[in-house]
């Protein structure tokens, strides 16, 4: 996709917590929650998923390793990263996105507000590279994105954390469906945690039958629940 041009169908538009999203024309879905891209990305993803994991795995956690499917627009990463960092948290993280968006459209989503200066700029400096290659973004953090479909993604390693971000099933349903679901969780490592923002009778029983324990958690806002999984070890 060329770097010099906005596609008309990808449009920069407010969410309810005064922090921005992308709606897409073309598939009819926002790559965030309307009613908040910040507060859904914290609560769901850094919170209920790497917080969490960290919290449950003893306080000795020196690294982690993550997957994203649905990279989008780099706010998961963001604030993961500016967390990681933080902690003194050695990161190792891989999003899968099919259609990655152009530098110039990430660059006005102005999440520069929500995470330090450093880790925004290194960002914007590395993201074009990480498409090819695995990247440093500092001395403990690493980025690398799969510009490919979730089914023709190949990877020997295994995750701690899979972030499952993709559109709603509503607008993108081969993404949830039980083969989508599966080929996910094989990535994730025993005693890993996925998490999404949603949560459906059929992907409880998907991801149950698939042997991990499902639980229900507190939703980010404008949703009562979300879904956090954990494999067994």
């Amino acid at each position: 996709m060329s770097t010099d041009q906005q596609p008309s169908h990808l449009q920069i538009v407010p969410t309810a917590d005064g922090s921005n999203t992308i709606y897409n024309a073309l598939v009819g879905e926002n790559y965030h929650s309307r009613n908040g891209a910040l507060q859904e990305s914290q609560h769901v993803f850094v919170k209920s998923g790497l917080a969490y994991f960290l919290e449950n795995n003893g306080t000795g956690n020196t690294s982690v390793s993550i997957l994203e499917v649905g990279f989008g627009t780099g706010l998961n990463f963001l604030l993961t990263a500016d967390h990681c960092i933080q902690h003194n948290i050695k990161l190792q993280y891989t999003g899968i996105e099919a259609y990655p968006l152009i530098p110039e459209l990430i660059s006005n989503t102005d999440y520069d507000q929500y995470v330090s200066k450093p880790t925004w700029d290194n960002f914007l400096q590395i993201y074009q590279a990480s498409l090819s290659a695995a990247v440093q973004l500092s001395n403990i953090i690493q980025l690398q994105i799969a510009a490919t479909p979730l089914l023709d993604f190949s990877s020997d390693t295994k995750y701690d954390i899979i972030y499952f971000d993709a559109f709603a099933a509503a607008y993108q349903p081969e993404m949830w469906d039980d083969e989508a679901i599966a080929y996910t969780l094989n990535f994730l490592k025993p005693g890993g945690v996925f998490v999404t923002y949603a949560i459906t009778g059929n992907l409880k029983r998907t991801i149950k039958a698939l042997g991990l324990k499902v639980e229900k958690a507190p939703g980010a806002p404008g949703k009562r629940e979300m879904l956090r999984a954990v494999s067994s070890l």
